[in-house]
């Protein structure tokens, strides 16, 4: 439960530095600050954050899909295609 709490806020920060990059590309147009490129590299990070842990939680099952069309068929509905 912990892991995906951790992928939520995570998340939830790309999303701010994402506004707050849009932000800063808008305000600052022609001033020499280097607020938009922060904006960047902190985006960068937790999307590589993000990544690692979701790669991290599907690695050691804390993590998984229950979409219909990830199911593994079952052997009745193996035995009646064949």
């Amino acid at each position: 439960m912990a892991l995906k709490i951790i992928v939520v806020i995570l998340f939830i920060g790309v999303l701010v530095s994402l506004t707050s990059g849009l932000v800063f590309l808008l305000k600052d147009i022609d001033s020499p600050k280097k607020r938009g490129l922060y904006a960047l590299g902190t985006r960068i990070t937790l999307a590589t954050l993000l990544m690692g842990t979701i790669f991290y939680g599907l690695y050691t099952g804390q993590l998984g899909s229950a979409a219909p069309w990830d199911a593994k068929p079952t052997k009745a509905q193996v035995e009646s295609a064949n």
